[in-house]
């Protein structure tokens, strides 16, 4: 065999194992890749979505001490913009809800599965997550209650909330008179609780792709009796939902942001809320 045979077979496995040693290579560098990215997609899934609008400059912001609780605050905020700090408005006021706490509603933000409990149809709970406030109603006429920035209905005799789950109106306020087909057993009468509803502001909770039995007919309105809790609305003093129908403004995107005040904190800084 002479030397230059040789000393090509030679090359040639030096070559083989440089190719081998650089293919081992790869592979580790692909397995580091993939597990780094399976890290950083892990801990952004964990990490809460923000679900606060960057168009919102209005938080009506009601906070309870627990999940459990249907007593607590509200305090309304606004600010200037999306990176403007919010400011609060008014007073804090006193807020009575379900008289069985809260329950994660349907809204703008993610139902989290942290063991809490979901808000369900006839349970006695308030949503509690960030909802729109795009609706008022009340006793008082439109000329009575002069120039508002929010779209408002005068009570009628008519004026309903459909909570019956088996009616394809279910979760909408409507008048009862321009509906061709009645397909409820259940309903909200407005007009037959005219201390409760004097004024009233629709939840948007469970108002789009609305699931049934998740819970209909959420209003901000008026405390009817003192103390008294509710079915899962939110109650206020008359003078305290004056107040609020005034001041809401649809070009700023209102919003409801109902939780307990652990969740609350624990969220603050990612959804970018309000100092309480």
């Amino acid at each position: 065999m002479d030397s230059t045979g040789q000393t090509f077979r030679e090359q040639n496995r030096e070559m083989l194992r440089q190719s081998g040693k650089m293919r081992s290579m790869l592979w580790i560098l692909l397995v580091v890749i993939v597990a780094l990215i399976m890290v950083v997609m892990f801990f952004l899934s964990d990490k809460p979505v923000n679900p606060i609008p960057g168009s919102s400059r209005q938080m009506v912001a009601v906070i309870t001490p627990s999940w459990t609780a249907s007593k607590g605050t509200m305090q309304r905020h606004e600010r200037g913009g999306t990176e403007g700090n919010w400011v609060s408005v008014g007073s804090q006021a006193p807020i009575i809800l379900g008289r069985n706490g809260l329950g994660w509603g349907r809204g703008l933000h993610q139902i989290p599965d942290d063991g809490n409990p979901v808000k369900q149809e006839g349970d006695g709970k308030s949503p509690a997550g960030v909802f729109r406030l795009e609706e008022a109603f009340g006793f008082p006429t439109i000329e009575e209650m002069g120039e508002l920035k929010i779209p408002y209905r005068p009570v009628t005799e008519y004026l309903e909330c459909i909570d019956d789950t088996k009616s394809q109106y279910y979760t909408q306020l409507l008048e009862k008179d321009n509906v061709e087909l009645v397909d409820w057993d259940s309903s909200e009468r407005i007009h037959r609780s005219p201390n409760a509803y004097h004024y009233g502001i629709m939840v948007e909770h469970n108002t789009a792709d609305i699931q049934k039995g998740a819970g209909s007919c959420i209003i901000l309105h008026c405390v009817s009796v003192t103390g008294d809790s509710t079915a899962g609305c939110t109650t206020m003093s008359r003078a305290e939902m004056e107040n609020l129908v005034n001041w809401l403004d649809t070009g700023a995107d209102p919003l409801l942001v109902q939780l307990p005040l652990p969740v609350y904190r624990r969220l603050q800084q990612d959804w970018k809320l309000p100092n309480i």
